[in-house]
């Protein structure tokens, strides 16, 4: 196969405050000769998840080594949130934040 997923458009009401955090949050450069597309340090693959009965949104999964907590706590400090009326499902291996943007985006514990 010829293909690879480049990138996920992520549709935000801003791009420059969208960029910060999510630059931010994950680690990412702007590109220099557009800002609006962020590039990962190791340009690692990118999955796409496809499903039906979901909105659009971001999965960013915890490394072993990271702490949920740790985790949350700094991107708070970003300015993200948790969403705290979510319903979960028994079980449930993600928690859902809220960038400052609105967007909604899950963290993946393994």
């Amino acid at each position: 196969m010829g293909l690879t997923l480049g990138a996920i458009v992520l549709n935000v009401p801003d791009t420059t405050p969208a960029s910060t955090f999510w630059s931010q949050a994950l680690d990412y450069t702007p590109q220099a000769s557009n800002p609006d597309f962020l590039i990962p340090p190791n340009r690692a693959a990118t999955r796409l998840h496809l499903d039906s009965t979901d909105r659009t949104h971001l999965d960013l999964w915890l490394t072993p080594d990271t702490s949920l907590a740790a985790e949350i706590t700094r991107l708070e400090t970003l300015g993200a949130h948790l969403v705290e009326d979510w319903t979960y499902p028994e079980n449930a291996d993600f928690t859902v934040l809220q960038a400052p943007d609105g967007t909604l985006f899950c963290l993946i514990h393994p």
